[in-house]
């Protein structure tokens, strides 16, 4: 019976550093941007949002009118299916931005470059 007290303690630290790691993964951002109200400012809290992207979502909306759904944020220059799928969840078309702080999303690692190990 002593012997197992310290190994069920152990297993219960273990579990709860497992669980605060979990929790550190998930999205820390909660919200919307309103993408026919927005303001550039608002416009680069969205994941893969700066500046440029900002000023090309305003000029569109700008040329064509209001945005009728999400997925015709696709119409505007860069922003592709993949951009628009991280996006997506923070996008609304109607009521009030209430996305507070820029969402970062997690980069693909890089493709390592071939060593060059011919000899001589």
């Amino acid at each position: 019976m002593r012997k197992s007290l310290p190994i069920f303690a152990l297993a219960l630290l273990l579990t709860a550093i497992g669980t605060m790691a979990m929790a550190d993964d998930a999205p820390a951002a909660a919200g919307v941007v309103n993408i026919n109200t927005a303001a550039a400012n608002e416009l680069t809290l969205l994941p893969r949002v700066g500046e440029k992207s900002a000023e090309r979502i305003l000029e569109y909306r700008k040329e064509h009118g209001a945005f009728k759904k999400p997925a015709d944020l696709m119409q505007v220059k860069g922003i592709g299916a993949k951009t628009f799928e991280l996006m997506s969840p923070y996008i609304a078309v109607d009521g009030k931005t209430t996305l507070t702080a820029k969402v970062h999303t997690p980069r693909k690692p890089r493709a390592k470059k071939p060593t060059d190990t011919a000899s001589n």
